[in-house]
């Protein structure tokens, strides 16, 4: 089959150095401001000819034509990330929906990589309230410090400046409470996103106790980035549960004007799908997400496919990981389960302690067992010294299964 040659696609290099950084954005201004080429955001680095030549092939036209930026999902389920096709239109009404609930247009501080959404969101944001990013350079890796230093030496509104957003990863917020020098600097800000992964209730907890004005979101490169704030849906945004079981919860499916056009590539195995209007119902984006609404409040428990039956009981991995992490000296936990004779599924916690601290897993395991029941509570601790990662902050739960089953048959503890 031949399709007809897509548009331009103009590979535009993202990350968080500051000369890629107001390229992207001098960009960005002039998507918002009339058709152009297709944007296509690309890690410091990469050869994008790759990626063009998959365009090519696979290029639905009429994506092309209604979009304006080219995205990658992280592919933190599949191993392969998806090319979302957004409009411009999309992703500034998500840009304005975060100025209407966060209390207007304010500077915003870049501290994420440009070439993923939550760093391209920042800097539409920034398109949209005239301002320019603040910039903090994270190359060669974040360092609370440095961001400190951006976050003093910026302008408060009680000084005339504009109020000052900031959207970080839980593993950011982390580090920078951990700092005194970051955590006095973050409660500067009027609002401090966090989003891309799960945040602990002790973590937001820890963060609001050093007066920092935590958000949480949740969302994904199908819906432009974070469209549900501290469980409630932005402006235009609607949220139902598909099919809930006797507790109410389901599948996710979200709808409004923040969604991508579609999928323009889309590997096997892709979880998240568009659904077209039909029958009265809008257009939607079908999450591989579980939740449930109480109250118009969504939350999220986690994917549908990181559920652990084990020994005939489903587990899921978020209940936990929220115990783990309130044991003493544990920063992180990722609980994945690994293919077992007796039980089906073998629960194991992969741990990463707090800087500076040492935890032992046996001590671990045995205070995880006094806590939660026999099928919840891990048969196996594994700790490392990171998680590793697909995207900013997303824990690439394919690998850590991996590492967590060779640990178990090598009988490490």
């Amino acid at each position: 089959m031949t399709t007809r040659p897509v548009r331009q696609v103009l590979p535009l290099v993202g990350g968080t150095r500051p000369d890629d950084v107001a390229r992207l954005h001098r960009a960005l201004v002039d998507a918002a401001a009339r058709p152009g080429p297709l944007l296509l955001p690309v890690a410091p680095g990469e050869d994008p000819a790759g990626t063009l030549a998959l365009i090519e092939e696979a290029a639905r036209p009429d994506l092309a034509e209604r979009a304006d930026v080219l995205l990658r999902t992280s592919g933190s389920t599949t191993g392969t990330g998806s090319l979302i096709a957004m409009s411009a239109g999309a992703l500034l009404a998500s840009a304005h929906a975060t100025h209407a609930r966060l209390g207007g247009p304010g500077a915003w501080v870049l501290a994420l990589p440009a070439h993923h959404v939550a760093g391209l969101q920042v800097l539409l944001r920034s398109v949209v309230a005239g301002t320019r990013p603040l910039v903090l350079d994270t190359s060669d890796g974040f360092d609370p410090e440095a961001l400190a230093d951006l976050l003093q030496g910026a302008r408060a509104p009680g000084d005339g400046g504009p109020r000052l957003y900031l959207s970080l990863v839980p593993t950011q917020l982390r580090r920078c409470l951990d700092s005194p020098r970051a955590s006095s600097a973050l409660a500067r800000c009027a609002t401090v996103l966090v989003g891309g992964a799960a945040t602990g209730a002790d973590l937001l907890a820890r963060a609001r106790g050093c007066g920092v004005p935590v958000v949480t979101t949740y969302g994904m490169s199908e819906t432009g980035g974070g469209c549900v704030y501290d469980g409630v849906a932005l402006d235009g945004v609607g949220v139902r549960i598909e099919d809930p079981d006797a507790d109410g919860t389901g599948r996710v499916v979200l709808t409004g004007p923040v969604l991508a056009e579609g999928h323009l590539l889309a590997p096997a195995g892709t979880t998240t799908s568009f659904r077209p209007a039909s029958g009265g119902a809008p257009r939607a984006v079908v999450t591989a997400d579980r939740g449930r609404l109480e109250s118009g409040r969504l939350t999220v428990l986690g994917r549908l496919d990181d559920v652990i039956v084990t020994g005939g009981v489903k587990v899921e991995p978020r209940e936990v990981e929220e115990v783990m992490t309130r044991l003493p000296g544990v920063a992180q936990a990722c609980v994945v389960g690994v293919p077992d004779e007796q039980w089906g599924s073998a629960v194991v916690a992969v741990v990463v302690a707090h800087d500076g601290q040492q935890v032992e897993a046996g001590a671990l395991r045995a205070a995880a067992r006094a806590r939660l029941d026999g099928a919840h509570a891990p048969k196996e601790v594994v700790v490392v010294g990171s998680l590793p990662e697909r995207g900013p902050g997303k824990t690439d739960r394919r690998a850590v299964a991996r590492l967590a089953a060779g640990a178990r048959a090598g009988g490490e503890r």
